[in-house]
C-alpha cells in the first residue's frame, strides 16, 4: 500500500538513491475531434465486453440507441458516442473506434502467475501482468495508487496508455488523463475479481497548483517545514498550472469522485466512498484555503450485494482495522477515523495497516485471495496474512518489491484457522 504520495511510508529508498530524471508536467489538452469519414462502411464488428466500458453505458441502454447486443458495428459505436449521455471513461470520445481495432488484434496472454498458498510477488506494471491472473480468481483488491503529479519514483515505468499518452501512471499532463488511466486499470481489474468481491482504492485529491515534484516522503516533509532552499529551477521535475482546458490556477481537482463517477460507467458498482480522516497530516500553507485532513477510499463492486460482513469492525484489534475505540462509534459508517503510523527514519506520516486490513476484514473471508496491484513495500501483504487470506502484489520497482519481500518473510503470526 501506499500513502501520502503514493508508497508505503514505513519504507522508502536511501538519500543516495537518484530518482529517475522525468519531465515536467504542463497542461496540454490535445484539440482533436471524431473522423467519422474514416470509417464509413467499415463492416468491423467488436465486442459488447470491451465497447460497453469504453463508450460509458450499460448494456440495456446500448441496446435500446442500436438494437443490439452482443456485438456492434462502427456505426453502431458511433451513435452511441452521440448520444447526449455520453461521456469518457478512459478513451476519449475521438479515439474509441482506434482502440476498439487495437483490442481486437490484440493477442491474450496465456501465462499464468501462480496462485499462493501464501503470498507471490512480482515485479512489473499492472496492466502487464493482469493477464496472467485467472479471472475471478481475486476476492479483494486493496491499494493506494500514485497520486497525481506528486512524485518521482524510482524504476518509474513508463506506459503506453488507451488514450494514446505515454508516460508513468501519477505523470500524467492533466488531471483528467490520470482518471482516465485509473480507469483503465480498474477496468481490467474488474474480470479477476471475483463477482461477490470488492475493489478498494485509496486515492488523495490535488489541487492545480504549480509545485515540485518530489523524490520520497523524507523530502516532501523537509519542504513542508521549510528546510528545503531549492529554487523552483532547481528541482528534476515540476508540475505546471496554466494551460488547462477549464481548471484554474489554485482549484480542486475533484479527482477521487471523478474516478468513482467513471468506474460506474465502465460497469462497476460504485459502493461507497469513504472519508479517511487523519488525525495527523503533514502541514500545509493556509493562505487562501484550509489544509487538506483527508484522503478517500473508493469502494467499488462487480454486483450490487457483494461479500460483506460488519463483524470484525466490532471485533477485530484496532490496528488491523477494527474499531478505533475512543474515536469510532458501533456504527460503521463512511468516516473512518484512523491514526497515520508513526513517523520512522525521518519520514513523514504514514499509511496505517488498519486500512487495508479494515478493507480485507469487510470483505475477504480466511483463505481468500487479495491483490495489490501498487503493493509499495506490503503493508497490504501484512495485513492479508494476518487476516488469513493469500497475497499477490505487483509493483514496477524491484526495490520496492524486494522491500515488501524483506517485510512479509517475518510476518510470524500462524493464519487464523476459521
Amino acid at each position: 500500500m501506499a500513502d501520502e504520495g503514493t508508497r508505503d511510508s514505513c519504507w522508502a529508498p536511501p538519500d543516495d538513491v537518484v530518482p529517475p530524471q522525468l519531465p515536467d508536467i504542463k497542461p496540454r489538452t490535445p484539440v482533436r475531434a471524431l473522423d467519422r469519414a474514416a470509417y464509413v462502411g467499415c463492416e468491423s464488428t467488436f465486442e459488447a465486453r470491451l465497447v460497453l466500458p469504453a463508450i460509458g453505458f450499460s448494456a440495456g441502454f446500448a441496446h435500446r440507441v442500436t438494437g443490439k447486443r452482443g456485438e456492434f458495428l462502427a456505426d453502431d459505436v458511433i451513435r452511441l458516442l452521440d448520444q447526449d449521455a455520453f461521456c469518457e471513461t478512459f478513451v476519449p470520445r475521438s479515439l474509441v473506434l482506434e482502440y476498439l481495432e487495437q483490442r481486437a488484434e490484440a493477442d491474450p496472454d496465456v501465462s499464468e502467475l501462480p496462485n499462493p498458498d501464501g503470498y507471490d510477488l512480482r515485479v512489473g506494471h499492472v496492466l502487464d501482468l493482469l493477464g496472467q491472473i485467472p479471472d475471478q480468481s481475486v476476492n479483494c483488491v486493496v491499494t493506494s495508487t500514485p497520486y497525481w503529479g506528486l512524485r518521482i519514483y524510482e524504476d518509474s515505468h513508463e506506459v503506453p496508455w488507451a488514450d494514446g499518452e505515454i508516460c508513468a501512471y501519477g505523470h500524467e499532463q492533466t488531471p483528467e488523463a490520470f482518471i482516465r488511466h485509473t480507469v483503465e486499470i480498474l477496468v481490467a481489474l474488474a474480470p479477476k475479481v471475483a463477482a461477490d468481491g470488492s475493489i478498494w482504492w485509496n486515492v488523495m485529491d490535488s489541487f492545480n497548483t504549480r509545485t515540485q515534484i518530489r523524490g520520497n516522503a523524507a523530502e516532501a516533509l523537509r519542504a513542508m517545514q521549510g528546510l528545503d532552499h531549492r529554487a523552483w529551477a532547481d528541482h528534476p521535475a515540476r508540475r505546471y498550472s496554466a494551460g488547462h482546458a477549464y481548471l484554474k490556477d489554485g482549484e480542486q481537482c475533484m479527482i477521487p469522485a471523478r474516478i468513482a463517477e467513471r468506474a460506474s460507467r465502465a460497469g462497476l458498482w460504485a459502493k461507497t466512498i469513504i472519508t479517511w480522516a487523519k488525525r495527523a497530516t503533514l502541514p500545509e500553507p493556509q493562505n487562501s484555503r484550509v489544509s487538506r485532513n483527508l484522503e478517500y477510499v473508493i469502494h467499488l463492486t462487480r454486483q450490487r450485494t457483494p461479500k460483506f460482513s460488519r463483524a470484525p469492525y466490532l471485533t477485530a484489534e484496532s490496528k488491523y482495522g477494527g474499531r478505533n475505540n475512543g474515536w469510532e462509534s458501533e456504527k460503521l459508517s463512511d468516516v473512518w477515523l484512523l491514526s497515520t503510523s508513526s513517523g520512522g527514519e525521518g519520514h513523514g506520516a504514514q499509511f496505517p495497516i488498519a486500512l487495508p486490513g479494515r478493507c480485507i476484514a469487510l470483505t475477504a473471508n480466511v483463505g481468500d485471495l487479495v491483490l495489490d496491484p501498487f503493493v509499495g513495500a506490503g503493508t497490504s501483504g501484512v495485513a492479508a496474512l494476518h487476516h488469513g487470506c493469500r497475497f499477490i502484489g505487483l509493483d514496477v520497482s524491484q526495490t520496492y518489491v524486494s522491500a515488501a519481500k524483506e517485510k512479509l518473510s517475518k510476518v510470524t503470526a500462524p493464519m487464523p484457522a476459521d
